[in-house]
């Protein structure tokens, strides 16, 4: 079973990209947003996710756990194949498909090519629970000041922490990510980009 693979970046399509590992080079699918982060002739690791069918073996590559995770997320859902959750990922970040499932926004979905409405609200439909799930009985990071300052912060932290559980993390990665974060300043969507930039920070 593959985790990642790491080597020379040979070539690159949309959608695709080709990884040199010791001689044998891997096509790897993949979205736009890991595509605009490579370069041909430089070093990269793809976190790999493995699509077998009878016909065939395929393999998704991304630059980030998270937007693995959120791949593997997504092809969870009734009616999500690979080549749907990749074209989700080329049209939001993974931080915005969790914000979209979280906030009900079928039309940040519906943006990505090959995705009707009813698949979008599948999607939130599934991954919601899901997420809540995951989150259930999960305290609380403990914000001080931004936590306390009414329903607002408290729904707003409620719902990053799960975005971020959504993407793999756990409560104590959550807890660090947020403090220091002034919630009730924020956007979820910055909200949960500043928390991913704080994880990234740390790793």
């Amino acid at each position: 079973m593959f985790y990642h693979l790491s080597g020379t970046v040979t070539d690159l399509e949309p959608g695709l990209a080709v990884i040199d590992c010791g001689g044998v080079g891997f096509a790897v699918n993949t979205s736009a947003y890991t595509v605009g982060q490579l370069r041909r002739g430089e070093r990269a690791k793809l976190y790999i996710s493995e699509q077998v069918r009878e016909d065939a073996f395929d393999l998704y590559g991304f630059a980030t756990q998270g937007e693995k995770r959120c791949f593997d997320m997504l092809i969870s859902v009734s009616g999500v194949g690979p080549k749907a959750a990749v074209s989700i990922l080329s049209a939001g970040s993974p931080e915005k498909v969790c914000m979209a499932v979280m906030s009900d926004d079928e039309h940040a979905l519906t943006a990505a090519q090959g995705v009707g409405k009813r698949l979008a609200q599948r999607i939130i439909l599934e991954l919601k629970d899901k997420i809540q799930k995951q989150t259930e009985g999960m305290a609380l990071p403990e914000m001080g000041a931004a936590a306390a300052r009414g329903p607002e912060g408290t729904g707003k932290l409620a719902d990053v922490v799960s975005a971020l559980t959504a993407l793999g993390y756990t409560r104590a990665e959550c807890t660090a990510a947020l403090k220091g974060l002034e919630l009730e300043d924020l956007s979820l969507e910055d909200a949960i980009r500043a928390a991913l930039r704080n994880i990234s920070s740390r790793a």
